[in-house]
């Protein structure tokens, strides 16, 4: 509950990490396509479900940042798991794996950004 109060204070930039992700959102969203939506509801369907929305929302910000950086044409698979991993806290990194394997979503090209 905390985590997401801290989200709308100003940053030194004066937005609030709440407004960067509102941007990403938006921006990206012409980017995505059936396969990349398709992939989010799986990444965050382990969510509970009152929780799932702004899950839904931190996690597709943060794959929306990754395919504006690299001047995408449009969201990629590896896009969704590389920003499923980088939007999840650290803590979560062990169950995140077994999820990911049970699930049987290939990151081994991002294996350097889970933690133990």
């Amino acid at each position: 509950m905390f985590r997401k109060f801290f989200k709308v204070f100003p940053m030194a930039d004066g937005k609030s990490k709440l407004d960067w992700q509102n941007y990403y959102v938006e921006t990206s969203r012409p980017l995505w396509n059936n396969e990349s939506k398709a992939m989010l509801e799986r990444l965050v369907s382990p969510i509970p479900g009152p929780f799932r929305d702004i899950g839904r929302h931190t996690i597709a910000a943060k794959i929306g940042q990754i395919a504006l950086e690299r001047n995408a044409t449009s969201v990629t698979i590896d896009d969704c798991v590389k920003g499923y991993i980088l939007a999840t806290p650290k803590r979560d990194h062990k169950w995140l794996r077994s999820f990911l394997d049970q699930e049987h979503i290939d990151y081994s090209a991002h294996k350097g950004l889970l933690g133990k």
